[in-house]
């Protein structure tokens, strides 16, 4: 049994508005389209609201992700917890903080996460990969509407 903690921040910048951004973030068609690769998706986003996430592994087993909205200022700052459990065993529990500055016409988003594997079920460069992967497919999401 092993536990190991890890912390990363990623930093992007989309040529749109900060409203754009957080608009992203909390329109739930919108957020299912850059942020699930597969899967069923619920979005409650306010203080206290959760999404989840249920999927499956490559393997084929189950995938669930659940998050809980904590703090939530429109167009400056997401934190929220989450856990991800696959075949039923908990894998990652994690504290994330997105936060959103206007420069010029476009929005740097800054993104915090910190984390806690358990049992090896994930990797802290498997987490910031996917991590990067998803706000890739937000910026080409923000480049479609």
């Amino acid at each position: 049994m092993t536990v190991l903690h890890s912390t990363f921040s990623l930093e992007r910048t989309y040529p749109v508005p900060p409203e754009r951004v957080f608009a992203a973030w909390a329109d739930p068609a919108a957020k299912k389209r850059w942020f699930v690769s597969a899967g069923s998706h619920e979005l409650d986003f306010r203080a206290g609201g959760r999404e989840s996430i249920e999927g499956r592994t490559p393997a084929g087993g189950e995938l669930s992700f659940v998050a809980t909205y904590h703090d939530i200022v429109p167009e400056q700052r997401i934190v929220f917890s989450g856990t991800l459990t696959g075949d039923g065993a908990l894998a990652t529990v994690s504290t994330t903080t997105v936060e959103l500055f206007a420069e010029g016409d476009g929005t740097r988003l800054v993104l915090t996460e910190q984390d806690t594997f358990l049992d090896g079920a994930e990797k802290p460069e498997w987490r910031e990969q996917g991590t990067s992967d998803w706000l890739a497919k937000l910026g080409k999401e923000l480049q479609s509407e």
